[in-house]
């Protein structure tokens, strides 16, 4: 459960930053290791740039890409359907990056943390990469 405030400071950047530290504790308490936090890409000549939120390590090794939406409600479908098509092709672009660093890329997987207001919700293996 969530129970910080997301109006904290001006516009959907504070909600974000604010969505993200609440993402984070959550996971670290389930034993998670931050690797990083808001790694970004250039857009490639015919693809948009991406952006995972976090970076985490799970305890068996699993490398896990996580994407943090938040939202004040529950309206529009809330914020797990709020990963489009589109933001999971990103996500995706942004994470094959990510693994050019790694000789042997480790098992990997994409998690969503959806927060409704004051639910927090985390979704193991949200998506695939295909």
């Amino acid at each position: 459960m969530f129970n910080g405030s997301f109006r904290s400071g001006p516009g959907t950047a504070a909600r974000g930053a604010a969505g993200e530290d609440a993402a984070l504790d959550h996971l670290q308490r389930a034993g998670l290791r931050l690797l990083e936090r808001n790694y970004r890409v250039a857009a490639g000549p015919s693809r948009h740039a991406g952006e995972v939120d976090l970076i985490m390590r799970d305890r068996d090794g699993t490398l896990v890409f996580v994407e943090v939406r938040a939202r004040t409600g529950v309206s529009h479908g809330g914020a797990a359907a709020s990963v489009t098509a589109s933001k999971r092709q990103r996500l995706v672009y942004a994470a094959q990056h990510y693994l050019l660093r790694h000789a042997s890329p480790p098992p990997c997987r994409f998690d969503v943390v959806a927060i409704d207001g004051g639910t927090l919700t985390w979704l193991q293996a949200a998506f695939d990469a295909g």
